[in-house]
């Protein structure tokens, strides 16, 4: 039985699922060839906005207005997000033929794997101790939505709730048409 037919499947367990998913792209990315790792790292930009995105609208206010240590935990996962942005933005821009991604990639994957080890550990265990797992499982269908509906690329900056509900539909409009015009100049390239 898979976890999504779980009865206890909760937006906890997601999101663990998704740090799977990036900790198995980071090691794609490293191991494929040359040619395919565009498309891998693509994979990986795309997911890492998805689950920041999802994150920062619904999972962090809710352990900020749940937890009673809930404003520093955010205030360091957002800190750590910012910063996770930037360099992914320098990665996405130096691309991944330049010298030195393989050096910056590794770093920005112990960066990321210390940041989900920090949410795991702090974060979610706390908001399954405290928050009904009603609410927990609730919230699932809403961060499928949110990734769905995300920015494909990072946007350093905008790390709160209140600027990916604002922002969040132009960047992810400005980023879709973005992905579409790029993929059709490279199709018309082959």
């Amino acid at each position: 039985m898979t976890s999504d037919t779980r009865a206890e499947h909760d937006v906890i367990d997601l999101l663990i699922e998704q740090h799977r998913a990036i900790r198995a792209l980071f090691a794609e990315v490293k191991r494929v060839r040359k040619d395919a790792k565009p498309e891998a790292f693509g994979r990986l930009v795309r997911l890492l906005a998805a689950h920041e995105t999802a994150e920062e609208q619904l999972v962090h206010p809710l352990a900020r207005v749940s937890l009673r240590e809930g404003r520093d935990i955010v205030v360091s996962r957002l800190a750590e997000e910012r910063a996770a942005k930037e360099t992914l933005a320098a990665l996405e821009k130096m691309g991944t033929d330049a010298p030195e991604f393989p050096a910056l990639l590794d770093r920005f994957r112990d960066d990321v794997l210390e940041h989900a080890r920090q949410e795991e550990a702090d974060e979610f265990r706390l908001l399954r101790e405290k928050v009904p797992s009603f609410e927990l499982r609730a919230l699932v269908p809403m961060v499928k939505l949110a990734a769905a509906v995300a920015p494909t690329h990072p946007h350093p900056g905008v790390e709160s709730a209140t600027l990916n509900n604002l922002a969040g539909p132009a960047l992810s409009l400005f980023d879709r048409t973005k992905d579409v015009v790029r993929t059709a100049i490279g199709k018309g390239r082959a």
